[in-house]
């Protein structure tokens, strides 16, 4: 074998070395795609989630002005925000035995809605 021909079938095995796939990362297999980089991409937010749920279930007595010896109004984030951290809004749609609103529970997906906003660090927008 000529020299010449010995640095060409050197340089073509570095090449197909180089590109072989036995690096640290692993590959991805069909059956086994890789993971979502960011599994929940959307919070919930007041202005997008919650207020349509409070507005429909809550207003009617916490509006502005209350009704129906409604302590106190949720017709603004900062209202809802200041009664989940101070007034135990949480507990009390959770509440069977004195439920809120007073004609029964909201529903199960609602409730987990503003658990969920809630867990999410009561994003606003």
């Amino acid at each position: 074998m000529n020299f010449k021909n010995f640095i060409k079938l050197f340089t073509i095995s570095l090449l197909l070395f180089n590109c072989s796939s036995s690096g640290d990362e692993p590959m991805s297999q069909p059956n086994n795609p890789d993971p979502d980089p960011d599994p929940n991409p959307s919070s919930i937010t007041y202005n997008a989630n919650v207020r349509v749920i409070i507005n429909n279930n809550c207003t009617s007595c916490h509006g502005d002005p209350t009704t129906n010896n409604a302590p106190m109004s949720l017709t603004t984030y900062a209202q809802v925000r200041s009664a989940v951290e101070t007034r135990g809004l949480i507990n009390r749609i959770n509440d069977t035995d004195n439920p809120m609103p007073q004609n029964g529970l909201m529903s199960q997906a609602n409730r987990d809605l503003i658990q969920q906003w809630v867990d999410d660090g009561l994003l606003e927008n």
